[in-house]
């Protein structure tokens, strides 16, 4: 039986809470502000969202966002995917040692990571003819969803029969026919989850993005950091409020399908038992 938290409990989270989401909160109000002012709130508009719609950098930075997002979260999932499948059927004594390998880039500082992929693409400039942009951008990207795919996917996979696999291919599939036909279906809530937090983590980075992008285009998130080294516009409050909205919305949706899952699961046990 587990205790109830206590007035001290109860007050110590709502304050943390508070001062985590306060600044959002008055970022969000402000963004509707008729005004450019910061502090005095003298009326509700829309006239800073209505500008950044006509604003053709936003708009620019705003579409290589979703597309890089879109290839990182599909390419990340789909190595991910195989990935995963390669750790769960490899030796426990080589899995141990390549899953803390996979957990580095998870625990590491994004400028790490981001300085040594820029390292990486510089060296890698002198032995092929390409330059920083789009595909460096798009393969950092991948490079940093792939572990969240592989933690999403392998807890799905422990909880598949093995019996299943071999069944099917005792009736004469292929390994790649039981594979697309069995795990891909059984494993399939994880890969959704893998696809959307790794489209989640695309959306809202900006260290990596900054190292391996270059100066040619720009994300939402780097357009937000160039905004604001000239001066903090309302323009900012609304970007960030749209940009805290989206992701907010794709965790809403993670953790309803994760719910979601863990109540199929408990009545499936029930029902067994």
């Amino acid at each position: 039986m587990t205790k109830k938290p206590g007035f001290i409990g109860r007050l110590y989270s709502g304050l943390v809470l508070f001062f985590l989401y306060a600044p959002i909160f008055v970022l969000i109000v402000f963004s509707f502000n008729s005004t450019k002012s910061r502090s005095v709130w003298t009326g509700f508009s829309l006239q800073w969202y209505q500008q950044l719609v006509h604003d053709a950098s936003v708009l620019n930075s705003f579409y290589i966002t979703i597309v890089i997002s879109l290839l990182a979260a599909i390419i990340a999932t789909i190595a991910g995917t195989f990935a995963a499948v390669g750790f769960h059927n490899m030796h426990r004594k080589w899995r141990a040692p390549l899953m803390q390998v996979n957990n580095i880039p998870m625990v590491n500082a994004d400028i790490i990571t981001g300085v040594s992929l820029s390292l990486l693409f510089v060296f890698a400039m002198r032995l092929l003819p390409f330059e920083f942009g789009f595909g460096t951008l798009l393969i950092a990207h991948i490079t940093f969803n792939i572990p969240y795919v592989i933690l999403s996917i392998l807890p799905k996979l422990r909880q598949l029969d093995s019996n299943l696999v071999d069944a099917a291919m005792d009736l004469g599939c292929t390994w790649m026919q039981a594979f697309t036909k069995v795990i891909v279906p059984e494993i399939m809530p994880g890969i959704i989850n893998g696809l959307i937090i790794a489209f989640t983590l695309s959306i809202d980075d900006f260290v990596i993005s900054y190292f391996t992008a270059g100066m040619k285009i720009m994300t939402l998130s780097m357009k937000i950091f160039s905004m604001t080294r000239r001066r903090v516009s309302p323009e900012i409050n609304a970007l960030s409020t749209i940009l805290f909205v989206s992701v907010l919305i794709l965790l809403i949706i993670i953790n309803v399908r994760e719910s979601r899952q863990e109540e199929r699961a408990r009545r499936a046990q029930r029902a067994v038992n």
